[in-house]
């Protein structure tokens, strides 16, 4: 066992990611980085048996993503038996396409001679244009019925099982229907210029600091996947005319398109590579597929398929920023004074009685205004519930419950709201775990709900604490606040995925923990994407 212990090698360690492009005499690479998770392609221990000294080298070429693998190695275990060396090329043939694995010499030359690459431009219609830093990036979409888009989405989504734990590959050999439903969104950085000539965004000019005539201005900063989900909306059954003969219309005769009928748009998956991360471009990836949806009159809601915990913080940051700069938060206050037609039951002394939350905010103004916004029920719940805490003092927001004794009859407005604030959210998490609570006694109830309180309103404090440091802008706050941004954390097919993911959980009722608890992080190296 000593001697085949001497022939594992870390898989994560041993493969190098990089991207290149042609150089003056020889491909140039402009990234390198390893994986953090190699488990779907060489199990659950993320070891290749059968080498000393190996190294395996996956590029791809900036532009159009062409993928080239190369292993290479001093030595090569002899087979024993039935023990023998990994055959490593035989496990990638499934995760990338088949010219990836030419001779490495021929893949350079390709590179380096493609006289297409100079006049290369990202398939699909350009949505935005954006400068950080002093250089210019773009985002393009186009769905997988594109065939150049398809192509892309080939040769890259093998980094979706690197990066995003539990995430799997996109089915490219479906039929075009369900092709048309995913959405690609690619972001390059386009060392270009605006023709000076003409001032205009549609001729650009190639920035001589390319480092030669072949090489391309574009090179991948990362990419999102969105699928477009048809919701089902029963009618409700009249059970006295159900058997009645009904009058009903015949499906058109021409054929139309799925995008035509009201969706839910969900981001499935979203990944900013290693070499561009803590820059805000994930910011500026998510705002832009959220404009475009917005914009949709077919969109009912923008969804996110199980997030992890840097995505979520991602997706907190742009949704509250929107909501405040939109006016819509500006119209969601809890009541100033105890007396305006409030419940008299909210200020019971009697244990037990039920509280007319639904009293305290206007109910349909805020179905209004998700819908308004398109936000899914729970995101904007917790965004709201954001806001109302951040308009109480900090100094009230510390004190705990020692204020908040007499509940809705404290005799201060900001200690009756923080008192309103915690009720609201107490009875959200106890809704969604009513099922687990209810098998619990009545104080080992009411301690478990007081700790998920807790929970949950300390990570509000800390979202924002991140946002009032975003607010500075700059370098400094783009660098404080980079886990957000290495938002790699979305799957393509809605599974948990084989491991705990080291997020927060969004938990279901049959769950036996109260949401707004924190699941520990995973004990292991390389832990979850933050």
């Amino acid at each position: 066992m000593a001697d085949q212990d001497d022939w594992a090698t870390n898989a994560n360690e041993a493969l190098n990611i990089s991207f290149i492009q042609a150089g003056q005499n020889s491909p140039a690479i402009l990234s390198t980085f390893h994986p953090k998770f190699t488990y779907p392609i060489f199990g659950e221990e993320e070891s290749i048996f059968g080498y000393q000294g190996l190294n395996i080298n996956l590029r791809f070429a900036a532009h159009d993503l062409q993928p080239n693998v190369s292993v290479k190695y001093e030595k090569e275990f002899k087979a024993v038996g039935e023990i023998e060396a990994l055959n490593i090329e035989d496990a990638l043939r499934e995760w990338i396409p088949t010219i990836a694995f030419r001779q490495p010499a021929e893949y350079e030359s390709q590179i380096q001679q493609d006289a297409t690459a100079k006049d290369w431009k990202p398939p699909g219609e350009l949505l935005e244009e954006y400068t950080s830093r002093g250089r210019n990036f773009v985002i393009y979409s186009g769905d997988l019925t594109d065939h150049a888009i398809r192509q892309l989405i080939d040769r890259i989504q093998i980094l979706v099982s690197f990066f995003i734990e539990g995430g799997t590959p996109i089915p490219l050999d479906d039929q075009d229907w369900s092709l048309a439903r995913w959405k690609a969104f690619f972001m390059y950085d386009a060392l270009l210029s605006v023709d000076r000539k003409t001032n205009s965004r549609d001729r650009y000019e190639r920035l001589s600091s390319l480092p030669s005539p072949q090489t391309s201005p574009y090179s991948l900063v990362g990419y999102s996947t969105t699928y477009r989900f048809l919701p089902h909306e029963p009618r409700s059954i009249d059970p006295k005319t159900s058997l009645k003969p009904q009058n009903f219309a015949l499906p058109p005769l021409d054929p139309f398109s799925l995008s035509t009928l009201p969706a839910r748009d969900r981001i499935s998956q979203f990944l900013i590579l290693p070499s561009h991360q803590n820059h805000s471009h994930g910011t500026h990836l998510f705002k832009t597929i959220t404009r475009l949806f917005l914009a949709d009159p077919t969109t009912t809601e923008i969804t996110v398929e199980d997030p992890n915990e840097a995505f979520d913080d991602l997706r907190d940051y742009c949704d509250y920023a929107r909501l405040t700069s939109n006016g819509t938060f500006s119209q969601i206050t809890f009541p100033s004074t105890p007396l305006q037609g409030l419940d008299p039951k909210l200020f019971a002394k009697t244990r037990g009685t039920r509280v007319p939350t639904s009293r305290l905010l206007d109910l349909p103004l805020l179905s209004s205004l998700r819908h308004k916004n398109k936000i899914a029920p729970r995101q904007f719940a917790r965004l709201v519930e954001m806001h109302l805490l951040s308009r109480l003092p900090l100094s009230v927001r510390q004190s705990g419950t020692t204020r908040i004794t007499r509940k809705a009859r404290s005799a201060g407005e900001e200690d009756r709201q923080w008192y309103y604030w915690r009720l609201l959210l107490k009875q959200r998490i106890y809704k969604k775990n009513k099922d687990v609570l209810k098998q619990l006694d009545r104080l080992e109830r009411v301690e478990k709900c007081e700790e998920a309180v807790g929970a949950q309103a300390g990570d509000y404090e800390r979202l924002l604490r991140k946002m009032e440091g975003r607010k500075g802008g700059g370098v400094k706050a783009d660098q404080e606040n980079g886990d957000a941004e290495a938002a790699n954390g979305v799957l393509a097919d809605g599974g948990k995925g084989r491991r705990d993911r080291g997020k927060r959980k969004v938990l279901d009722d049959e769950e036996e923990e109260l949401e707004g608890t924190p699941e520990p992080k995973r004990a292991r190296e390389g832990a979850a994407d933050g």
